[in-house]
């Protein structure tokens, strides 16, 4: 693929990006945009043209899936030499390098989650914790930490805290948790990122590998960056002001976890020779849905107001009141059904909520109404053990094989453990375990011609490294938060009623702010149909009837 091949199939403003490859570029992406497609081939462009040394580019982002599907699109574009990491990845590699040239010794382990050891650090200070105070405590170190702040300014912030914790009692739990830590030897993600950051700065000899290593940075989602990610990029570019930041002020969604758009928002004051890029074509959603987006973030500080691309009239969005959260989930799982029935493939589908709890309704109404459904962030994909038998008799299939079709040789391994071309009859774990091998099926199904069964073994388990899990035929049931960077047919957003949009614990202005932009995010996922409900029931524990969310009289 040659550097004009790169640019050809861009629009105007996703080729005057693509093409702006030296010196600091923000490039403020709406959703639906074609970002993921111009900042990709804005790399390959520079690597093309040799502007860019594909091992000296560091392509930044906030999750491994999203890390994979950069990497998956780099290569395809001819840059597979060019690093794409989340930042904790890429923090943790040269951790991992210089650990034991800068302290001695090997690195400490990785303390995988927060809440046990807290446990212990309250079991030290007789504190008796539930597990919900226990995963506020662990947000609230995380806060603290990503925000570079030590116990006493953390102290000093005013931040509401669990109701069974004072401020003096919140300090020194989170002490007691640091010191347990110490002694265990072990570190969280949070200190991976402040150690990275401490040896660059006061290791002169780190500082120049790192930065001789890496010249050119790309980082996505650039709204969501907290201060110690943003201090750790300054770092490792020095002097230098090669860095291309890309995101939406009006997708921040994450300031609970130390996030901070103002980085995004002040590019051009912290640069000021930056050049300013902006896409608002929305390529995704119909002109129905993007006018109610814009609507919800009109006169927003930094929102862009989308265009849609495509000229193709769409139903407008629907909205329904329920009587009960048991109606509403039925009323959806009927509406699915029907689309299923007409035609619609349950992986074009998804159902989005604001908080976990909402889903088990919804489970058993699709379970009653027999769609397929996957909630997103139960059991990982690769974590399965049907997948992990897939993959170990597929790799020893590489060796003890005869050279046959791909396709061949993946359906006569998956059918030793099961699959079957015909979908089975019943429901539940058989069905669901026929779903997750037909899954790899579709993955063989799509490798390019000439895929090797060992290429594609490899590529099944880099995806596992990343977390890049393929599609099932399944309805999507996820969180607002879960659903950002991926997009459907047809979204169902329920339970818009105060109290959960936005949430009951949004008391200030700034907090109903970014449930303004939770919403969003969740209006913008859908490409064709967008329906709306809400239930009436009163929320448990509670008196009187819900009232509907206000942002749904904004949308029209």
């Amino acid at each position: 693929m040659t550097a004009e091949d790169l640019l050809a199939g861009l629009d105007d403003q996703q080729r005057v990006a693509a093409e702006a490859l030296l010196g600091p570029v923000c490039l403020l992406a709406g959703a639906g945009t074609g970002k993921t497609r111009a900042i990709t081939h804005r790399i390959a462009y520079g690597v093309a043209t040799g502007v860019y040394p594909p091992g000296r580019v560091m392509a930044l982002t906030f999750t491994a899936r999203a890390a994979g599907e950069l990497r998956g699109r780099l290569r395809a574009l001819g840059a597979a030499g060019v690093s794409a990491r989340t930042f904790h990845a890429s923090a943790l590699s040269q951790l991992n390098f210089f650990w034991p040239q800068v302290i001695g010794g090997t690195m400490p382990r990785i303390l995988e989650g927060k809440a046990k050891l807290i446990a212990h650090a309250a079991d030290t200070l007789r504190l008796k914790l539930d597990t919900a105070t226990l995963r506020d405590v662990a947000a609230e170190i995380e806060w603290r930490k990503t925000s570079r702040l030590s116990v006493d300014e953390y102290a000093r912030r005013g931040r509401t805290l669990p109701p069974a914790l004072t401020v003096e009692k919140m300090v020194d739990l989170q002490r007691a948790y640091e010191t347990l830590k110490d002694e265990r030897r072990q570190i969280d993600f949070e200190d991976v990122l402040l150690a990275a950051a401490g040896m660059v700065e006061t290791e002169p000899r780190v500082a120049q590998q790192v930065r001789e290593q890496y010249r050119f940075f790309v980082v996505d989602e650039y709204q969501d960056v907290s201060p110690l990610q943003h201090d750790l990029l300054q770092l490792w570019l020095g002097d230098r002001n090669d860095v291309c930041v890309v995101g939406d002020v009006s997708q921040t969604i994450y300031t609970f976890a130390g996030a901070s758009p103002d980085y995004l928002l002040g590019f051009g004051h912290e640069y000021e020779d930056a050049v300013v890029l902006r896409l608002e074509q929305n390529y995704r959603s119909t002109p129905q849905i993007v006018t109610a987006a814009n609507r919800l973030m009109r006169d927003r500080p930094g929102a862009l107001t989308l265009h849609a691309a495509s000229g193709v009239a769409g139903a407008a969005p629907t909205t329904m009141r329920y009587d009960t959260d048991s109606a509403e989930a039925r009323g959806v799982a009927n509406a699915i059904a029907a689309d299923i029935a007409a035609g619609t493939r349950p992986e074009d589908i998804a159902v989005l909520f604001r908080i976990n709890v909402q889903s088990q309704a919804l489970e058993t109404a699709l379970s009653d109404a027999g769609v397929p459904y996957v909630v997103r962030g139960a059991t990982r994909f690769f974590e399965q053990r049907e997948i992990k038998e897939a993959l170990m008799l597929l790799r020893g299939a590489t060796i003890t094989t005869a050279v046959e079709p791909l396709f061949k040789t993946v359906s006569d391994v998956l059918r030793s453990i099961g699959w079957s071309q015909d979908p089975p009859e019943t429901r539940g774990a058989v069905r669901d375990r026929w779903e997750a091998l037909n899954a790899l099926m579709h993955l063989a199904e799509e490798a390019a011609a000439g895929t090797t069964l060992k290429q594609f073994v490899d590529d099944l388990f880099e995806r596992q490294a990343a977390q890049h899990e393929p599609t099932l035929s399944a309805v999507t049931l996820a969180t607002l938060h879960s659903a950002k960077g991926l997009e459907w047919e047809s979204v169902h957003l329920v339970g818009l009623a105060e109290g959960l949009m936005p949430i009951s614990y949004a008391k200030d202005a700034t907090a109903v702010e970014e449930e303004r932009r939770l919403l969003y995010v969740g209006i913008t996922r859908a490409r064709r149909a967008l329906s709306l409900s809400w239930s009436s029931a009163p929320q448990q524990g509670r008196s009187g009837q819900r009232s509907p969310s206000r942002f749904l009289a904004e949308l029209g």
